[in-house]
């Protein structure tokens, strides 16, 4: 007698912790999809893209699946209906007659995509191409936290090029330029693995323990110097109350800003002594500074806080995906109005931010956020996105140009995510020798992110002219710059 097999069911497997933690901080109004845009400087086929996808951005088994809850937790699972139409489609874009205009509809499409969450019973990610823009093609590509941090989607991206218009065996790019653009890593694997277990010792006496006189007594016993950067954390005050705070919608709203030349910025770091990313921090403080005050905001004395990813894999591995990454709380001194003394500002926080181990402990948190009952993540994340009003991030790019399917890629950007109760996310990315600044927004607070965006250059001319006027034998300070004005 015959016998009938049964099929195969798909093989589950188990999400990583911190990813769990990422696909469950989804919600209404933040969605947590990284989005990014390319444009091309010529038009791009929607066959030549479907090509390049296939072969390239599949070649990541990763992509293939969807996020699935079992009783044993989150998991990754084959999806059988996967559908490559589906995930890259075409857009258009409304009535649009001259460069400014179609701009503006560009960001309006891809605020729309921003505010629009992902269908989750297919994998995590879509692709639309306006197939003409600027001369060219536009591509905007969404793809879900959980998958991995914005480092290692961004070279996922990458990985869609070439550096020569004609692909052949050694156009790829290669990840040294990783290396030379010098992001950071922290290689320390067991202490990673000691604030896991700290952080899920916090988590599981629950989020009370803040109030807890015993706490610090109990973490210094726990993890000292480790024990030390929890409690801080843990006990860091809210960010003040501003325009920039407040109850949050479903709408996002995503502008982006003129490049900047990449020697100009690093003209300015060397006449202050100082890195890329304070020059371009300090302009993004300047810039939210300007607007809010435009708007009748007092920030006598006001100091802001981002949350800035810090890597922690080598980068040459960030391409096995998944998030490998820690947060730090960066000072935005938004009440200061000597740009030189802002920028001073930035630098120094930056400088003892790189001294502390803030980026681990928050990656063990939020391990232990993944496993934790979903009462007490909603509670710990609202403590913490407390604590900060911007999500920023600044990731260097290759300085040469790249192709995608024979296209040449004039510019990119990309937005992550904000978390809990923040609303604002600052992005910056270099790439080909220029500096690209996005914001994305909650539309209930600042419902016109272009009006911040502008703001940006002019708020690096200060810079760039004040060390310009400065002395070359020796670097620029507060009361430099406080004297050239004057003068």
């Amino acid at each position: 007698m015959a016998t009938t097999k049964s099929p195969v069911k798909p093989r589950r497997e188990p999400m990583s912790r911190v990813d769990t933690a990422w696909l469950r901080m989804e919600r209404p109004t933040n969605p947590m999809m990284i989005t990014g845009v390319l444009m091309f400087d010529e038009p791009m086929t929607i066959a030549r893209l479907r090509e390049v996808v296939k072969k390239r951005f599949l070649s990541y088994p990763r992509f293939l699946q969807k996020a699935v809850d079992t009783p044993a937790g989150a998991a990754w699972l084959q999806d059988e209906d996967f559908d490559l139409e589906r995930h890259v489609c075409m857009a258009a874009l409304p009535g649009r007659s001259d460069r400014k205009s179609e701009k503006k509809s560009l960001e309006r499409f891809v605020s729309q995509l921003a505010s629009s969450p992902l269908d989750k019973s297919k994998p995590l990610w879509q692709f639309q191409l306006v197939e003409k823009y600027g001369g060219g093609s536009a591509l905007v590509a969404r793809i879900h936290h959980s998958y991995a941090d914005g480092i290692a989607l961004v070279q996922v991206l990458l990985s869609l090029t070439d550096t020569t218009r004609e692909p052949d065996k050694g156009s790829a790019l290669h990840a040294s330029w990783l290396k030379r653009d010098g992001a950071e890593v922290v290689r320390r694997v067991g202490a990673i693995d000691r604030y896991m277990q700290i952080g899920g010792k916090v988590l599981g006496k629950s989020m009370q323990m803040v109030q807890d006189p015993s706490l610090a007594t109990m973490l210094a016993k726990e993890g000292g110097e480790i024990g030390r950067e929890l409690l801080a954390a843990l006990v860091l005050s809210d960010d003040p109350p501003t325009m920039l705070r407040g109850k949050l919608g479903v709408s996002k709203r995503v502008a982006w800003a003129e490049p900047l030349d990449l020697d100009d910025v690093k003209a300015v770091g060397r006449a202050c002594d100082c890195t890329v990313n304070d020059v371009l921090m300090a302009a993004a403080a300047g810039a939210l500074r300007s607007y809010m005050l435009e708007r009748g905001e007092d920030l006598e004395g006001v100091t802001l806080r981002a949350t800035v990813p810090v890597n922690l894999r080598p980068l040459e591995h960030a391409k096995k995906l998944g998030n490998h990454f820690g947060l730090v709380f960066l000072e935005l001194p938004v009440g200061e109005d000597n740009p030189i003394r802002r920028l001073e500002r930035v630098c120094k926080c930056m400088s003892d931010l790189k001294g502390s181990r803030q980026a681990i402990m928050a990656y063990g948190l939020l391990a232990a956020l993944g496993m934790a009952p979903t009462a007490l993540q909603g509670l710990a994340l609202e403590l913490f996105s407390r604590k900060a009003t911007v999500v920023a991030t600044n990731v260097p790019g290759p300085q040469q140009p790249l192709y995608m399917g024979g296209c040449k890629v004039r510019e990119m950007m990309f937005w992550v995510p904000q978390t809990g109760s923040i609303g604002i996310g600052v992005s910056i990315m270099s790439y080909n020798n220029r500096v690209h600044f996005g914001l994305i927004s909650d539309a209930k607070l600042v419902p016109d992110p272009d009006a911040v965006i502008q703001r940006f250059g002019p708020e690096f001319e200060k810079l760039l002219y004040l060390a310009l006027m400065g002395s070359w034998e020796h670097h620029l300070d507060a009361q430099g710059a406080a004297a050239l004005v004057a003068g």
